[in-house]
């Protein structure tokens, strides 16, 4: 199994930070601890998890929103933040992890993952791991496609659309 990158944590901590920003698949809601990016949300029905909540800014919520945008604008193509991946099981966190090593335009199939984690055959739970990605967009859900290409499904923003957004700004071919 891959190990975590050392720039994504996995001690127990809270939110003290939220931000929202526009994007071009929607507002993203991003929250962090002191250190580092907790969750990142994708408006879904024109609706963000808390959006009920005051935004508190932070330097580090800043910072992943100017490389947001830099990725959205076609400038980026590789994140640069503290992410701490507070929750999920050791199975989610190591195929979050092994998502952490692909890069722009790069895309993997179900079953490679599966293989990648040393879990073959199980591309059915590596679904609904990376289904449960709590950062999407920074750590790269949308790369995961099936064998033929297809989109199976997203559960970030407006699922499918917003992943073949995502695809497309890429450059990945899917079907």
């Amino acid at each position: 199994m891959d190990s975590i990158p050392a720039h994504v944590a996995q001690r127990p901590t809270t939110a003290n930070a939220l931000l929202r920003i526009p994007s071009p698949v929607g507002r993203l809601e991003l929250t962090a601890d002191d250190e580092g990016i907790l969750s990142l949300s994708i408006e879904t029905d024109g609706q963000l998890p808390l959006d009920a909540t005051a935004e508190t800014p932070s330097p580090v919520l800043r910072r992943a929103a100017e490389q947001l945008d830099e990725y959205f604008a076609g400038t980026r193509r590789s994140f640069d933040l503290p992410v701490h991946l507070t929750r999920g099981t050791e199975f989610q966190r190591s195929v979050w992890a092994r998502l952490t090593s692909l890069n722009y335009g790069d895309v993997i199939s179900y079953g490679a993952l599966g293989s990648a984690v040393g879990r073959p055959g199980s591309a059915r739970a590596i679904g609904g791991a990376v289904g449960a990605n709590p950062v999407p967009i920074i750590i790269g859900c949308h790369r995961v496609l099936a064998t033929s290409g297809q989109i199976t499904g997203y559960s970030a923003g407006q699922g499918i659309p917003t992943k073949a957004w995502l695809l497309n700004h890429e450059g990945i071919a899917h079907r």
